[in-house]
């Protein structure tokens, strides 16, 4: 049954929804002191119009890695073009060449990003795989499983609705208080090549900038999907955390525990674990290392064990407190599970099956993560690409490639959940040494990620000069009065950032 009053109708677009209707939270709903509007409704399936004729959408991406922004209402939609590399940094299943498609939320504006005008946002609060879409008429929401979902209506200035959206979902999922927040990674200097010794020599130096925490990244293990050192790291896992922590940081590492490469021992020992189509074919979960990689199916009981048998052995007998826990939207592809449920709602499961092994005090950073059902679980997700030293690359178009544009574009987008998770926007760079990004565009990276919960670096010490190490030491412990002054737009103390220009230009390598 139809519920509402006439103040909320008068204000909301056509609308047709299967399912028991419009409904009020008493210590929810109503008109907020800002001016947003706001109902709830129930339903497998919703559509409206949204009667906006000119103006732009929203479009958030599935998982870290995925496309996210605004972009023309009237233009094509932000996507993946390359079906291999939409297996691994998007959705596939609900790709569309034609609509704006988004997951969990889509928002429709009509003025630019600094006018105060209307924007309507139709977000899910609770449900099992939530996608919409939205064309020069229309918005639509939907299930995958095509049962009943919670989904929250606003309307208002673009900033608030956003700010609505977030406070919403933190009522369902309680954030959590990661305190890792100055994080010094190991890949994007040393790449697969770290060793213990470079771990061991890098350690000392960190604490007097302001780190708290020296996370080894990949390259430790024997192989992806065999959770074992190699011959580069020869001393016991426990003993090079312990020397970690004796500099009083937290000891991080990097794993990737849904995944294993075709030539990892994993293949055979954990066999009857991976996923499978409706032929019981093995399922390529997405490509990296040159490879493509496969993933579990955590819905089976021998999956979820041997994933809490994992994370205890790294965090509880290694003593890692803090785990990078990479390419996690694996876990999430479509496939034959041994059982039918929701496939976010399986990676939600093993996301609790990690946390309940790690414990409460673990730090747990999601990379390739969805964000949604990564609510209340994780500490901190990553929200771009990968930055590399580079600002473009005439080679490619594609939004979720490693560059630093990339990155900032996807960070910047995803500002508005800071406070319902903790936002890894990657790194930033001080090196001039091994790298092709200008002064303005280090900086840029470096405010946004001041915006952001999580900072981190990877240089060296070694490879900095005083100066250069004097900025990252300033920078580590920045903590300026922030203010949000439009979409794009922010004040740090007196200095006012911002991104629009580096976001919206479409110039070549060396712009700005």
């Amino acid at each position: 049954m139809l519920q509402h009053n006439t103040e909320q109708m008068s204000v909301l677009p056509s609308l047709q929804v299967t399912g028991q209707g419009l409904f009020s939270r008493p210590d929810w709903a109503g008109k907020q002191q800002d001016g947003t509007r706001e109902y709830f409704i129930r339903a497998s399936r919703l559509s409206l119009l949204h009667g906006i004729e000119h103006g732009e959408v929203y479009r958030n991406g599935q998982n870290s890695w995925s496309p996210t922004g605004w972009t023309g209402l009237h233009e094509p939609p932000i996507r993946i073009r390359s079906s291999s590399r939409r297996l691994t940094a998007d959705d596939p299943t609900w790709d569309d060449p034609v609509r704006h498609h988004s997951s969990w939320l889509i928002a429709v504006s009509s003025h630019g990003h600094d006018a105060h005008g209307h924007t309507l946002l139709v977000g899910c609060l609770q449900g099992d795989t939530p996608r919409l879409h939205a064309d020069a008429d229309l918005i639509a929401g939907w299930t995958e499983t095509g049962t009943q979902a919670t989904w929250v209506i606003l309307t208002g200035r673009d900033k608030d609705v956003f700010s609505r959206y977030s406070q919403l979902l933190a009522k369902l999922h309680t954030p959590r208080a990661g305190k890792i927040k100055r994080v010094w990674s190991s890949w994007y200097s040393l790449y697969e090549d770290v060793s213990q010794a470079d771990i061991q020599a890098i350690a000392p130096q960190l604490p007097r900038y302001g780190f708290d925490t020296l996370q080894i990244d990949d390259g430790w293990e024997l192989r992806v999907g065999d959770w074992t050192p190699n011959s580069k790291f020869p001393l016991h896992m426990s003993d090079l955390a312990a020397q970690i922590r004796d500099q009083g940081m937290s000891a991080g590492i990097w794993i990737a525990p849904f995944i294993v490469l075709p030539e990892a021992q994993a293949m055979q020992t954990n066999r009857q674990m991976l996923l499978r189509d409706g032929d019981a074919e093995l399922l390529t979960a997405g490509s990296n290392w040159g490879s493509r990689y496969f993933t579990y199916d955590f819905s089976r009981a021998d999956a979820r064990q041997w994933l809490a048998d994992l994370i205890g052995t790294v965090v509880h007998d290694w003593g890692f407190d803090m785990l990078k826990l990479d390419f996690l939207n694996a876990g999430a592809i479509p496939g034959k599970r041994s059982e039918a449920v929701d496939r976010e709602f399986i990676y939600r499961d093993a996301l609790q099956v990690i946390r309940q092994a790690a414990g409460e005090d673990a730090f747990l950073l999601g990379s390739g993560a969805l964000i949604f059902p990564s609510l209340g679980i994780l500490d901190a997700v990553r929200i771009g690409p990968d930055v590399a030293p580079m600002w473009d690359n005439y080679a490619t178009t594609d939004m979720s490639d490693a560059l630093a544009k990339n990155a900032l574009r996807n960070s910047v987008n995803r500002l508005w959940m800071k406070g319902l998770i903790g936002l890894d926007p990657d790194i930033v760079y001080f090196r001039h040494q091994r790298n092709l990004l200008n002064d303005t565009q280090m900086q840029l990276l470096r405010d946004c990620t001041t915006l952001c919960d999580v900072r981190g670096i990877s240089d060296p010490p070694s490879w900095l000069s005083p100066s250069e190490l004097a900025a990252v030491r300033s920078y580590l412990l920045y903590d300026p009065r922030i203010r949000q002054l439009g979409r794009y737009r922010y004040l740090l103390d007196d200095r006012e950032v911002d991104f629009a220009a580096a976001l919206d230009q479409q110039h070549s390598l060396y712009a700005l």
